[in-house]
């Protein structure tokens, strides 16, 4: 357990996940001493608001704090706004996450190393259910990420993004904190501006979490459809170009729109039942030591690219 340390608050945004609510709390008061834990609630229709009260009840430093915007970063800006003076630095956590022992000792630990004003993290992908595992297979391959730094563990660095976990709360505030018009990428956004200002993000790869991924297709769809556009409009903002890696999604909208005039040739079905045939049989190929339903990662990959292209392209297009 970490000394008590009042320069340091733990939020957690969340939204109906009773079912894991509890572990991850006890592993934080087990871990941590004196730092409060805010879990700013979007409006759970589940029991995720009774697991955070009864806790509380035992547990002065657990807090629930309704987040009236639902939206996590609406959540966490929230919370930080009511930390007192003392507090320096934040700790972001997902309640769908798992995390290693002493996380925020060793995050503080390194942000101290490293002469940083921000710590991210690597997620690793890990499945329960069939589909789960298809995806998780594909999310921890580039065939699913593209070969994006944090959802790989590799090698510590200073990069532009990775998945939150410290920030120095001065300048998550001077940088205006998340912006509360964005659901998904307000991670990345805040990255942009916090880099322009002058903070150093160092990734950590001693500390990936464990990342589990949407439980079915229609999940795992709007969840990268909503990806997509936070991506484009992350880019409209900043006047920034798409890396390669992220261009690359942008074809298959095209390839499936030339395939609708399959009545007219043939051969306009080619690039996409080329790019159809490469995800399956890549999934395969990534999948074939685990086996088993990690054999079909290529499916859930053929969803997140397609639903990251289409979101992208008409956040683009519409701007809107």
């Amino acid at each position: 357990m970490s000394a008590a340390r009042p320069d340091v608050v733990i939020v957690i945004p969340c939204l109906n996940e009773a079912a894991v609510l509890p572990a991850l709390l006890r592993q934080q008061l087990a871990d941590t001493d004196g730092i409060p834990i805010i879990v700013a609630d979007g409006g759970s229709t589940d029991d995720s608001r009774g697991v955070v009260e009864r806790l509380a009840a035992e547990e002065p430093r657990v807090r629930l704090l309704p987040n009236p915007a639902r939206i996590q970063s609406a959540g966490v800006n929230l919370a930080v706004r009511g930390c007192g003076p003392e507090v320096r630095w934040l700790v972001r956590m997902d309640a769908h996450c798992d995390y290693p022992t002493d996380y925020v000792d060793r995050l503080l630990a390194t942000a101290e190393a490293q002469h940083v004003t921000s710590v991210v993290v690597p997620m690793v992908s890990r499945g329960t259910t069939c589909f789960q595992v298809a995806a998780a297979t594909a999310q921890n391959s580039r065939l699913g990420t593209g070969g994006s730094a944090h959802r790989h563990v590799g090698r510590g660095g200073l990069v532009d993004h990775g998945h939150h976990a410290l920030i120095d709360r001065a300048l998550f505030e001077s940088t205006g904190g998340y912006r509360e018009d964005m659901p998904t990428n307000e991670d990345a956004e805040l990255d942009a501006r916090m880099t322009a200002a002058g903070g150093r993000i160092w990734l950590e790869p001693s500390l990936a979490l464990v990342y589990y991924p949407r439980s079915t297709p229609g999940a795992l769809w709007r969840q990268y459809w909503k990806y997509g556009r936070g991506r484009a409009r992350t880019l409209q903002l900043h006047r920034a170009r798409p890396k390669l890696r992220q261009m690359l999604p942008l074809a298959v909208p095209a390839a499936a729109a030339l395939a609708l005039a399959t009545p007219v040739h043939a051969i306009f079905a080619v690039p996409l039942s080329a790019w159809a045939l490469l995800c399956l049989g890549g999934g395969a190929a990534i999948g074939r030591r685990q086996g088993g339903c990690a054999l079909l990662s290529g499916v859930p990959a053929m969803i997140m690219h397609l639903a990251w292209g289409l979101g992208f392209l008409t956040r683009m297009i519409l701007r809107r």
